[in-house]
């Protein structure tokens, strides 16, 4: 059964038609001379936001498109601010994470290098809400309130659904072993999150390997990451959480660079049955 596109994979298309047509121009004489910023061009061409039909009118006439191509490229435009269903909690959602949630939706392959909590896709609900009440803010800096922390959850655990999803994504993750040994939640949580890693590492499409301690130095020392790579040859992304809003990497370097420090990272790691092994016994080890 084939994905039907989602807003996010039809902004994008959107998005590089445009950029295509810019062509030889600069992202500042366009913007230049219809009267707007050069990050709101970016930002559309990259497809960190929507486009208006106004503006997508007033960006086909500059690039002299035919009335034919024209009607087509609205059509996408107008199908791709269709609302996902996580924009039904924008309000808690940072628009960095929203983007991230509607990439997640239509990747081929989930690569995740995660070094401090278990990665969202893999929590349980419990382990989810002990990471919100430990660490969850509003995007002001204010803490979450319960109803808030609740919303934070719900949107967790639907994101999951991409896993079940037909095809399913590809889904291959790195932890660190203090993911393993950090006890958020409490040992009973902790217990339960680890025999989860253990189950899903059994199916087909997920993969979860352990980086051990006695590795010593590795390239993930800088921080958490997670590589989106699309069919139809959409180009990879990379996406960097923080505290305020997570950081998309799009140009091909710098995913390349994240792409070998994977790969580095998978090799270093326990194999797959030696990382079931060691969750297992983890979880009998906590508290």
């Amino acid at each position: 059964m084939a994905m039907q596109p989602v807003p996010t994979t039809l902004r994008r298309q959107v998005g590089a038609y445009l950029r295509r047509l810019r062509g030889d121009r600069t992202v500042a004489d366009v913007a230049r001379n219809l009267g707007w910023s050069e990050s709101k061009l970016s930002r559309i061409e990259t497809a960190h936001i929507g486009i208006t039909n106004r503006d997508l009118d007033r960006l086909l006439k500059h690039y002299g498109v035919g009335d034919g191509e024209a009607r087509r490229i609205r059509a996408i435009a107008v199908q791709s601010r269709q609302r996902a269903w996580w924009e039904a909690y924008g309000d808690v959602l940072p628009t960095s994470y929203e983007t991230y949630i509607g990439f997640e939706s239509e990747a081929a392959e989930i690569l995740n290098f995660e070094n401090t909590v278990v990665p969202g896709l893999l929590q349980t609900d419990e382990y989810a809400r002990a990471v919100f009440q430990a660490d969850g803010r509003r995007h002001d800096g204010r803490p979450l309130d319960g109803a808030e922390i609740d919303q934070k959850v719900a949107v967790r655990m639907a994101r999951q659904s991409v896993l079940t999803r037909e095809p399913p994504p590809r889904l291959v993750m790195v932890l660190d072993e203090a993911v393993t040994r950090r006890p958020i939640g409490g040992p009973s949580v902790q217990r339960r999150q680890l025999r989860r890693l253990a189950e899903a590492a059994e199916r087909s499409t997920i993969e979860v390997r352990v980086l051990p301690f006695s590795v010593g130095g590795h390239p993930g020392l800088a921080g958490s990451f997670a590589i989106h790579l699309f069919a139809n040859e959409e180009p990879p992304i990379v996406y960097c959480e923080g505290r305020t809003g997570g950081v998309f990497r799009t140009r091909s370097d710098e995913v390349e660079g994240y792409l070998e420090s994977f790969r580095e990272l998978r090799g270093l790691a326990l194999p797959q049955d030696e990382s079931i092994a060691f969750l297992l016994a983890a979880a009998r080890d906590v508290g």
